[in-house]
C-alpha cells in the first residue's frame, strides 16, 4: 500500500510538466512547441494518509516523495516505487506515449493495527516490469491541457504473485492560471486468479495462523477496483514552470467482485478506500 500513497506523490510531480495559464501577467508566454523542448525536472516530498492494506479501514500516516522531468525529449517519474519511462518525444497536438516499467509492490500486511489481518502468513515483495502504451490530445480547451489515456502492463518476475497486472486510465490535465494547475483522473486494474488468491484469499496456512478466526476464501480475478482522483497544484514562487508549488491530492478507489467479499475487506476491513497527500515540490 506504499506504493499507493507515493503514486498521490508521483502525480504531483506531474507539476513538473510544463503548463502555462490560460490567462497570465504581460509579457510573451512560451509556446506549447517550446514547453515540449524544454528540460526540467520537479522534486516533490510530503506526507500521506494511507490504508493500512488494500482494503484495510485502519489509517495511517507516512512520508513520501517523486520525481519527475525530461531530458532530450525522454520523460521519465516515479510512481511510488516504480519508475517510468516515455521513451516517444511529444510534439504537436497529437502523441504516442509508450515505454517500460519497472518497481516493487510492497502490501505485506506487517504494518496493520487488525489483530488478525496482522497474523495471516505474510506476503512478499513483488518485483513488477512491464510496460505502458497511450495517446495523448493536447489543447482541447486551451493550447496548453492535455488529455491522455493509457494503458499498463505488470508482471510479478520475483516469487510474489506471479502474474500479470492491467491498468487503463483517462487523465486530464489543464492550467487554471499561470500559477494554478489541476488534473483528474479515473483507472482500474484487471488482475488474475493467481494475484486474487495471493493478495485477498483466505488459505488453509491463513486460517490456521488466525486460530480459525477467518473462513477459507478462493477468490477469482478480474475487475479488481476503480479509482477516482484529483490533484491541484499552487505555485508559490514563480510560476508553473519555475518553482516552489504547494501540491494536495484526494483519491477514492472501490474495491469490485471477489476483491469486496474477501474476510479481510468485508469482515476486517472496508471496500471504500481513501487517500490524500499534501506536500510541497520545487520544479527547475
Amino acid at each position: 500500500m506504499r506504493r499507493t500513497a507515493c503514486v498521490a506523490l508521483a502525480a504531483a510531480c506531474s507539476v513538473g510538466t510544463p503548463a502555462l495559464a490560460q490567462s497570465s501577467p504581460s509579457g510573451a508566454l512560451p509556446s506549447p512547441e517550446q514547453i515540449a523542448n524544454k528540460d526540467t525536472v520537479t522534486v516533490g516530498a510530503g506526507v500521506a494518509l494511507i490504508p493500512d492494506y488494500e482494503g484495510s479501514d485502519d489509517y495511517r500516516m507516512i512520508p513520501a516523495g517523486a520525481i519527475r522531468g525530461k531530458i532530450n525529449g525522454i520523460s521519465f517519474s516515479t510512481r511510488g516505487t516504480y519508475l517510468y519511462v516515455d521513451v516517444v518525444p511529444q510534439s504537436g497536438k497529437f502523441g504516442f506515449d509508450a515505454g517500460p516499467i519497472a518497481g516493487f509492490r510492497f502490501d505485506d500486511r506487517r504494518h496493520t493495527d487488525d489483530s488478525v489481518v496482522k497474523l495471516m502468513v505474510k506476503r512478499k515483495t513483488a518485483i513488477e516490469v512491464g510496460g505502458f502504451v497511450g495517446v495523448s490530445l493536447r489543447g482541447l480547451t486551451n493550447p496548453y491541457d492535455s488529455l491522455s489515456l493509457h494503458l499498463d502492463v505488470l508482471h510479478d518476475v520475483g516469487n510474489a504473485h506471479k502474474s500479470t497486472i492491467f491498468s487503463p486510465s483517462l487523465d486530464f490535465s489543464t492550467p487554471l492560471s499561470r500559477k494554478t494547475y489541476a488534473s483528474v483522473s479515473t483507472g482500474m486494474e484487471f488482475v488474475s486468479d493467481k494475484y486474487a488468491n495471493y493478495y485477498f484469499g483466505v488459505s488453509p496456512a491463513d486460517r490456521l495462523a488466525t486460530g480459525n478466526q477467518l473462513p477459507l476464501y478462493d477468490p477469482h480475478g478480474g475487475l479488481k477496483n476503480w479509482k477516482v482522483s484529483l490533484l491541484v497544484d499552487q505555485s508559490l514562487t514563480g510560476d508553473l514552470l519555475h518553482g516552489i508549488s504547494l501540491f494536495g491530492l484526494g483519491q477514492y478507489s472501490r474495491l469490485m467482485n471477489d476483491f469486496k467479499g474477501s474476510p479481510i475487506v468485508s469482515e476486517r476491513g472496508n471496500a471504500n478506500q481513501w487517500l490524500g497527500a499534501i506536500g510541497l515540490a520545487y520544479t527547475w
